[in-house]
Formats: C-alpha cells, structure tokens, sequence
C-alpha cells in the first residue's frame, strides 16, 4: 500500500529541498514510483522533484485550492505510486500571513491527514533544538509532527547530543545529516537554479541520494509511515484531442502548473511543447497558444536572435487566435527587456511595453483575479487565484491594451490593471492556478476551438 509524508521545515534554507530530493533519488533508486509534490506556488521545487523521480510534480495549495480540489490532485496522482513525498514551503507554519494557516505545510498536512517530517538547521544548536521542536510539535494540537530529521550537524557526537536531548518529547529522531560543503544545490533571484538550466544533475542528485542514505534508516521510515490509501477517482472521462495548443517549454520557459496542463488536456486539447529560444517555426495546427513563465531574462539575447520565433509568435498574436502568456511569456511578448546589466533586447513586440530587470523582487505574493471584460480566459465576474514573483517592472503604455483584471492581494487590497488584453491575446504578471477555478481552463480550449 502507497505511503505519504510532508517534508516541512523550520524555515526557509533549513535544507528541506535538499532532504526532499535526496530522499526521492534514493527511493527511486531502490525501484520505487516516487510521485512529488510541492506545497505553495513555487514552479522551481516541482521541476527538481520530476528531475529526482521521473514524474511531474504538482502543486498543492491551501490558498489557492479548496480542501476538495486538494484531494483531487492529491489523489489522482498517488493512486498507484508506493509512497508520495511532500515539500513544504517556508517554515512549517508559514502561509498567508500572521494569524491565518492558509497555504502553509502545516494547513496541508491537516487537510490530507498525512504525516509531518520536521527538518531542523541544528548548526550552532544542542539541548535547545529540543526545546525548538518541542514548540512546533506543541504549536498547533491537530496537526501530526511525527518525526524531526536534524541537519547540518557537526560531527556525529553533535548528532547524538540532539537525540539524547530529545528523548522523551515523543517526536522520534529520523537522524542527523552532516554538513557537506559541496551538497547545496546554486541559487539565483528567484530561488533555486531551475532543472533545466542545473548542471552535473545526475552527479548531484547521486549525491544527495548517498547522503540521505548514509544517515537515515531508509527501510525503518517506509516501516513507521502509516499506508495511505484513497478511494479511486473518476474524472468522469478524457475528451478526445480536438485542438492543438502550443506550448512554450524549454530553459527559458517553464513554470506551468502540472494541472493546468491537465486541466487543458481533460477539455479536448493536445498540448504540444515547443521552444521559443531554439524553434524556428511553430507546431503545425495549432488553435492557441500558452506562454509560462520562467526565466526569459536571462536568455534574452537568445531569444532576441531568434527573430524567426519572434515573428511567427507576432503573427500567431495577429491572427486572432487565443494567446495566454504568464509572467516571462508576457514580458516575451512586450517590446523589449532590459537586463540587469543595461542590455536591452528586442522581443515579440505584441504589446507596447517594455520590461525592465531590477535587483530586488518588484511583486511578491499571492493574487486572486476577476475578470472585468470577455477574454479568452472566461466571462465577466469570473475569478481565480494564483501568485506573482517577478524582479521585473513593466514600462511605457499600450492604449491597444486593455485592462480586463481587478486584482486582490492577500489582503483584499484591490488594484486596478494586472491583465492586458490586445485583441484576443492576454497577457498578465500573474501566474493563476486553473484548479483556482477549472472553467478557465474549459474556457480557454473552447475559445481556441471556435
């Protein structure tokens, strides 16, 4: 029977990606169907867990799904795996702010009834990493703090120090994990570096598969996690491909959400990737386009060499057909991008503004929308949550362009603009999450339908 754990941890960089993967490896190495999944919006996590396991990753999110669209997911893709491993975000209880638990680790495990694997930056720490734990597995009474795997000790006496000082807390001890000078994986401005742009993957990942091994008792945590097993969950069928809609998908683009992708393949499409930095014509057939987000700063001189791409994608724009573009797919679509460095380069030209990169995060946060005019996404009044993240700040205007959101941060606080729509192509900073609201999704293959 399948078995279940969240990975959370005490913070952000207590090392809980690093476990995540290292335990994914060495599971998949012993011939397991490891399924992952992330809590929050992150996209970077979700592709370092395919890249570990072999299979997409999905994103689930307190905030942003109801508690029945989580058991969805949930459910469709741990049905037939042996054991599905969650990472949490931030510190455990970490969400939307303050008081409320809404899109934390902790609102998750509670939500799915699976356990808690506490991963702790014991560096500098002994008698008192007792006294940490103690308050986290106290903190919150219903949720289940099963284990705490320690990390980022110093020698093994550091390691038994943190076991004796925990015994009697009724938290077990998965172990302690040394430091390793050469185990953290490189960061860049939005996080971690991205799958596609990691080198010496499989070295690394190895790597960190050796490390978990080494100091965790692999067979005796499958033994202590309980079986977690959900009824089957019917869909209530797959519509056969009726349209083509293409995708972008390479180094430059690749923040989706899995279920997105689904949820557009559920309503009748054939999503079909292509590469915006390396194509020089798009896919035959296509109904529609669908632009991610990713990291199109830092290959914006290729994508500006490749003017070939960047007039099919100008024409595409031009031609009525459906277009959403995410975040980088949007700033793809605007007239140029300036790097950090003064650069500046040419892109798609489709919308009138300008993109500029900056040293420090321009939004943060999560978003709900709702839209004020028809766009390819839906009807008026319409509405559906995501996140925003970029370094990025939009420039100049584009009187073509209307605004068709009225955006709401995680305060309510309303503001104006958010989403642009230039004939039938719609463009926004915004990352939405189709499982926010999955008439979107049937909405945007129907429009590419007609």
């Amino acid at each position: 029977m399948p078995k279940a754990i969240v990975i959370a941890g005490t913070s952000s960089g207590c090392g809980k990606t690093s476990v995540t993967l290292g335990l994914m490896k060495a599971f998949a190495r012993k011939g397991m169907v490891v399924q992952g999944f992330k809590s929050g919006p992150d996209f970077i996590d979700p592709g370092l867990h395919r890249m570990a396991s072999g299979l997409p990753s999905h994103n689930l999110d307190g905030w942003m799904l109801s508690a029945d669209e989580i058991h969805r997911i949930f459910r469709r893709n741990h049905e037939g795996c042996d054991i599905s491993i969650i990472e949490g975000a931030m510190g455990l209880f970490d969400g939307i702010g303050a008081i409320s638990e809404e899109g934390s680790a902790a609102q998750l495990a509670k939500i799915l009834g699976v356990p808690v694997m506490l991963v702790v930056n014991a560096r500098g720490m002994a008698r008192s990493a007792a006294a940490l734990v103690k308050g986290y597995a106290e903190f919150d009474p219903d949720l289940r703090l099963d284990s705490v795997l320690f990390n980022m000790t110093g020698s093994p006496a550091h390691g038994q120090i943190l076991a004796q000082a925990m015994e009697g807390q009724g938290v077990r001890v998965l172990g302690s994990l040394p430091r390793q000078a050469d185990l953290p994986l490189p960061s860049r401005h939005l996080g971690l570096v991205t799958a596609e742009d990691l080198d010496r993957r499989e070295e690394r990942l190895n790597a960190l598969a050796d490390w978990v091994e080494s100091f965790i008792d692999l067979d005796a945590l499958l033994e202590a996690l309980p079986e977690y097993s959900l009824p089957s969950l019917s869909d209530g069928g797959v519509k056969m491909p009726e349209i083509r809609i293409g995708y972008a998908r390479d180094r430059a683009f690749c923040f989706y959400y899995e279920e997105n992708l689904r949820m557009l393949r559920q309503a009748g499409a054939e999503m079909v990737p292509f590469s915006p930095l390396h194509d020089t014509n798009l896919p035959p057939a296509l109904k529609g386009l669908y632009l991610g987000g990713g990291y199109p700063e830092l290959h914006a001189a290729e994508l500006a060499a490749n003017t070939v791409m960047l007039g099919k994608i100008r024409d595409f724009c031009a031609s009525g057909k459906p277009v959403y573009a995410e975040c980088g797919g949007f700033m793809y679509l605007m007239r140029s991008l300036r790097t950090r460095a003064g650069q500046e380069h040419a892109m798609a030209g489709v919308f009138d503004f300008s993109c500029a990169m900056e040293g420090r995060h321009q939004a943060l946060g999560y978003r709900e929308i709702k839209l004020t005019a028809a766009s390819p996404l839906g009807t008026p009044g319409a509405q559906a949550r995501g996140h925003e993240f970029h370094y990025s700040h939009m420039t100049g205007s584009d009187p073509a362009a209307a605004q068709v959101y009225e955006v709401h941060d995680r305060c309510g606080k309303t503001n104006a603009g958010g989403g642009y729509l230039k004939g039938n192509c719609l463009g926004s900073y915004v990352h939405l999450h189709f499982g926010s609201n999955p008439l979107m999704a049937t909405h945007f293959a129907g429009a590419c339908g007609a």
